[in-house]
This record gives structure tokens, C-alpha cells and sequence, in this order.
């Protein structure tokens, strides 16, 4: 069998939303080995930040190892991440495929934003508030609109001319819905019926007295210990869950800032992603209930994104 070479364009090409989402929900409840990633800092202590990341997963199909490559120092048009994922057949060995790990990153980390909703957020959400407006954006505005009767979405973020960009972008695709730019962020969350937040923000933007009794929040924006998108005070009003225990436990300031406080324990996360797809873990149980769903990325998706673009082949 030759190696097959997949691009950006045949990833988009092939990957639709909600049928991957579908496939996410399947590779999270079926048998896999998701070992904890490894980033690697290229040059500690010399005061730039550039890494290498590997993250290894497989199933009963395929063996995936995604790579990438950080460089936040680089100036356009370079860009400041790049990444590949080489697929492996986990009955001989034999590699299968190369495929661009850019794109299946943004579609994995909006199917699987999504996958949480549609276990974790109430079944009649009409509202959305999405904060931010970078490349993920577009995506998680597709993915959450194929798993909710979404009517109305509230766009946040620093940059109105990017906002403009993306209500452009999106919005012919969806007639039925409404967009709005969000100007007065706790107004907005008090409206929303899913917060969905991917801005990377150093400062916490999301306050648990800004959210109402039955709203799904999600937070996938920062990646670091030390920083966070919401307070410690929506943490202990919500029922919370992870994408994956292992990664979020090391770099998920949401989580970690407030058990260095003392407010929260880790024990307290009732699940995995997995748990719920298995349906080991509850989702929804209550219409004024608050979920919260911490997500840093995890190898599984990327395996689930990048099978899926090579059968497509």
C-alpha cells in the first residue's frame, strides 16, 4: 500500500460536521491508548518560547502520531504553528498516510467542543456566545450549529474588524440564524445558553455570577498552568468535565489555579470525554444545572480526524 500524502484542501474537503462529529463520538467510546503528550521546549532559558510536541494515540485500526512544530517569535507570513500526523495500520505497522495537521486540529477542536455540548448542554439551546475570532472560529460556529437549534449567536472579542470578518464569513451558511456582536461581555453571558470561549486570554473573561442556572460553558482557548478564561467561582457552581484527565491536569489553569486556592479538587471533575460518549459519566441531568468543559486537546481526535480524511481518499 503507498503512503498517501493528504493536504488542507482534502481535509476540508471531506470532513463535514455533524457526521464527524459522529465519528468523534465513536472513536471516544470504542478501545484506544492515549498516551500523555510530550512538549519539548527547543531552547530553555534563552528567553524565546520555540517547541516541538508529539502526540501519540491508537485504536484497533490505525497507530497516529501527531507532530508539531511552535514558533510564537515568527513574523507573517510565516506562521507561528505547523503540524502533521503520520497514521500507521496497527495490524502491521505499515505507515498509511501523511495528513496536514493544521486543519484537522481545528476541525478535532471544534467537533469535540461540540461533542461535549451535545451531552452537556441543554437539547432546546438556542443561544451562543462565542468568544473570540480567530482561525477556530469559523469551525466551532459550524460544529455547534449542527448539534443545537441555534437561533442567535453573540460574537465577542478584541477586534470588532475581525468580528465583522467572521459574521461575514459565516453567516450565508445560516439564514435562520441571527448575528450579533457581543459589546458588553456579562450582558452577553447572561443571555447565552452555551459559552463557548477560545481566545487564549491571559485574564479570566467569564464570571460565575455572570451565568445563568442551565448554561453550558466550555473553555479551550489557554493551554497554560498558570492562567485562565473563567474564575474560580463558575468552577465550583458547575458540574465540570475534561477532554482528558491526564493533559488537563498539567496545563489547565482553569482547573489548577483553583485547587491552588483551596476552592476546588480534582476529584471533583466528574469525567472524561470518554466517560460520557460510554455513557460512564452522566451528562445533562437537570435543565438549571451549569456544566463546564474543559478542553486542552488530546491525540484522540486528532487520530479521529486524520483516519477519517485517509478513507476518504
Amino acid at each position: 500500500m503507498s503512503l498517501k500524502v493528504i493536504s488542507s484542501d482534502h481535509v476540508h474537503a471531506t470532513l463535514r460536521y455533524p457526521d464527524f462529529i459522529d465519528t468523534l463520538d465513536e472513536a471516544f467510546a470504542g478501545p484506544h491508548t492515549m498516551p500523555p503528550r510530550q512538549v519539548l521546549p527547543l531552547d530553555p532559558g534563552s528567553g524565546r518560547h520555540d517547541a516541538f510536541a508529539m502526540l501519540p494515540c491508537w485504536n484497533e485500526e490505525v497507530i497516529a502520531q501527531k507532530a508539531f512544530t511552535y514558533f510564537p517569535e515568527n513574523l507573517p507570513p510565516a506562521r507561528t504553528l505547523y503540524s502533521q500526523i503520520l497514521l500507521f495500520s496497527r495490524a502491521t505497522g505499515e505507515p498509511l498516510a501523511v495528513v496536514d495537521g493544521v486543519s484537522v486540529t481545528c476541525f478535532r477542536t471544534a467537533g469535540v467542543s461540540a461533542l461535549a455540548s451535545r451531552h452537556l448542554s441543554r437539547p432546546d439551546s438556542e443561544t451562543l456566545l462565542l468568544l473570540g475570532s480567530g482561525r477556530l472560529a469559523p469551525f466551532l460556529i459550524r460544529a455547534h450549529a449542527s448539534v443545537r437549534p441555534l437561533r442567535r449567536i453573540l460574537l465577542w472579542g478584541r477586534r470588532p474588524e475581525r468580528l465583522e470578518e467572521l459574521k461575514h464569513l459565516v453567516s450565508p451558511d445560516f439564514p435562520a440564524i441571527s448575528f450579533e456582536r457581543a459589546t458588553d461581555l456579562r450582558h452577553a453571558c447572561a443571555e447565552a445558553d452555551i459559552v463557548v470561549a477560545a481566545t487564549g486570554s491571559p485574564d479570566i473573561l467569564v464570571h460565575g455570577d455572570w451565568i445563568r442556572p442551565g448554561t453550558h460553558t466550555d473553555f479551550l482557548g489557554n493551554h497554560h498552568a498558570d492562567k485562565r478564561e473563567c474564575d474560580t467561582s463558575l468552577v465550583t457552581r458547575s458540574r465540570v468535565f475534561v477532554d482528558n484527565r491526564a493533559n488537563c491536569f498539567r496545563e489547565a489553569g482553569e482547573l489548577l489555579l483553583p485547587v491552588a486556592e483551596g476552592s476546588f479538587s480534582l476529584d471533583q471533575v466528574e469525567g472524561e470525554l470518554a466517560d460520557l460518549c460510554r455513557g460512564s459519566a452522566a451528562g445533562r441531568r437537570g435543565a438549571d444545572e451549569i456544566t463546564l468543559f474543559k478542553s486542552v486537546g488530546c491525540a484522540l481526535g486528532d487520530l479521529a480526524g486524520a483516519a477519517a480524511a485517509w478513507k476518504a481518499c
